[in-house]
């Protein structure tokens, strides 16, 4: 059976049970007259989940996104890092009388503003990038910049 080594970034178990006892502390001693759990939500900056593969001439970027808009994304390309910005404002509409005393009494969404940076071991072709978005995953293919194997070389001392 060929196994394939798949590297976990820690962080992103402790950001998970850090947030999970955050909505805890939250939700048990904060009263809704102290502190208003959107504003809690919505001044955080999230990191959303990714996957990166490559292979000898490209890399492959999975990140999770859902419910952002692809106009909502933003994606900046460094010569070795990658990083995708994107935002989620709750819903403004318009409500009638008998709403407008309507309030939450359970909110789980995420919004506000999702941040990732994505470093890479090779510099990257960004001007051949591309980037697809479809139900919720933005995919990026970036190739690798041709690395020459440079043979030493001995300089003369004049």
């Amino acid at each position: 059976m060929k196994r394939e080594l798949i590297l976990k970034e820690p962080e992103l178990y402790f950001d998970s049970i850090h947030n999970e006892l955050n909505n805890f502390l939250r939700d048990t001693f904060l009263h809704p007259n102290f502190s208003n759990p959107l504003n809690i939500k919505k001044n955080s900056i999230w990191r959303p989940a990714i996957e990166v593969k490559q292979n000898d001439s490209e890399y492959k970027v999975k990140v999770q996104l859902p419910g952002v808009d692809k106009n909502d994304i933003d994606v900046e390309l460094d010569n070795d890092f990658m990083t995708i910005t994107a935002e989620i404002e709750e819903e403004k509409e318009q409500k009638k009388e008998k709403e407008q005393n309507e309030r939450y009494h359970t909110c789980e969404f995420r919004y506000g503003k999702y941040q990732r940076t994505i470093s890479f071991d090779q510099p990257i072709k960004s001007s051949e990038a591309y980037a697809e978005y479809k139900n919720g995953v933005l995919t990026v293919n970036i190739p690798k910049q041709n690395m020459l194997h440079a043979q030493s070389k001995k300089l003369a001392i004049n």
